[in-house]
């Protein structure tokens, strides 16, 4: 476009290096941003930590300035998340050895601008990472010299640009919030219902140890090999709240099978509980074909006729009882509760299995509305993203201006 320029990354910017390896302290010191600080296109600096810069010195210019953006550069889902700060920090302040400090040349930019065209090229900076699952690495090469950027001379135009962002994304900031405290909401009513119904004391229910009618079966060993196809492996990851998701989709070893069909499979409708990391997490086994249970998890199977499997599996997900697993949890580290403390935390419930149905029926009745609630909040808030970036990109081709941005 006339009066743009496209360049390198590296070819505009003053400094593109990351932080120091921090001595940590508990106070005192420089304040060091991590990658759990830059989310969101902010920098929330509540989540930093210190570092003492008498035991390592920190280099001058990696102490951040106003102007400088952000860049998350390790780990598959935090890698490519960027900020800038716009502000001066209030202390001294630097960046650890997982972000990267990407400092443009003064002279060419008006600083707002600038943290723009970072947020435009987030999604191809994600895409960058090299190295294993988990492992990725964004490296300072490939910022320097992978990405090309393109901006307008003059900083008039620059200036201007950034006031209609500003304004459309403080526009869009507001939907946001507004979608995700409905998204909390949909889930209260249901935790609200839910907790209703198992708080209570009710005539006619009776209390009794968990393994008085409930069958606990450890399907677990030692995980045989994963392959991209085989039998299904279900582990701690894929048990949710309510639910069970097919991502991360692993599998084992078929040439495994007799290993573990001496311990048999779990069946459809067989209630899967995570002991920890997350602890607490129940979900109904959703499919009748084979399938392994990994590691942290429990099978629970209620004794037929005495306990309905939808109604454990919902009051296993209340309040009361979450409560009263996680009082019986231990662990320093990583909480967690093994199946003979589990056994004995009290349930209550009505004795006629007629009963136990029409509430289960009705629990899930609630938690299929919320999840349609749910889902379309969460497709306002991607289409708000999507949104977002298609504003940023008509703002830099030149083909947006003001009332355009708050008409989209």
């Amino acid at each position: 476009m006339k009066g743009w320029e496209t360049k390198k990354l590296g070819e505009v910017c003053d400094l593109i290096a990351r932080g120091v390896a921090p001595k940590y302290l508990e106070t005192g010191g420089a304040r060091v941003v991590n990658q759990k600080c830059v989310r969101d296109h902010a920098i929330n600096f509540d989540l930093a930590r210190r570092h003492d810069h008498t035991a390592k010195a920190v280099p001058k210019d990696r102490y951040i300035r106003a102007g400088d953006v952000l860049v998350n550069s390790t780990g598959t889902g935090t890698l490519g998340r960027v900020a800038q700060v716009r502000q001066e920090p209030d202390e001294p302040t630097t960046v650890d050895t997982h972000v990267t400090i990407v400092r443009p040349q003064a002279k060419r930019f008006f600083p707002d601008f600038f943290g723009y065209i970072l947020i435009k090229i987030e999604d191809e900076i994600a895409a960058s990472g090299e190295g294993a699952s988990g492992q990725t690495e964004l490296a300072r090469s490939t910022l320097t010299e992978k990405f090309l950027v393109s901006f307008p001379t003059s900083l008039d135009e620059q200036r201007r640009i950034v006031a209609i962002l500003d304004e459309a994304f403080a526009g869009l900031a507001v939907m946001r919030q507004h979608a995700e405290a409905n998204l909390k909401n949909a889930r209260a009513i249901f935790d609200s219902h839910l907790n209703s119904i198992f708080s209570q004391r009710v005539e006619g229910w009776v209390t009794e140890g968990l393994n008085e009618h409930v069958r606990f079966v450890d399907y677990r060993g030692k995980t045989p090999p994963k392959r991209d196809a085989g039998i299904r492996l279900i582990t701690a990851k894929n048990v949710k709240m309510g639910f069970i998701r097919r991502e991360p989709e692993e599998f084992i070893d078929p040439a495994a099978y007799d290993e573990w069909m001496t311990r048999g499979f779990p069946k459809k409708g067989d209630v899967l509980f995570t002991t920890e990391a997350p602890l607490g997490n129940v979900a109904q086994l959703d499919t009748d074909e084979k399938v392994v249970i990994g590691q942290r998890l429990i099978t629970m199977q209620p004794v037929p006729n005495v306990l309905d499997r939808k109604f454990l599996a919902f009051m296993l997900m209340s309040g009361p009882l979450q409560e009263a697993i996680h009082a019986k949890a231990t662990g320093a580290t990583v909480l967690g509760i093994k199946a003979k403390l589990l056994k004995f935390i009290p349930i209550s419930y009505p004795q006629k299995l007629a009963e136990q149905r029409a509430i289960a029926d009705k629990i899930e009745e609630i938690s299929l509305e919320v999840a349609r609630l749910e889902s379309l909040y969460r497709q306002k808030l991607v289409a708000i993203d999507e949104l977002k970036q298609s504003i940023l990109h008509r703002c830099f081709l030149g083909a947006l201006s003001a009332k355009d941005a708050l008409a989209a």
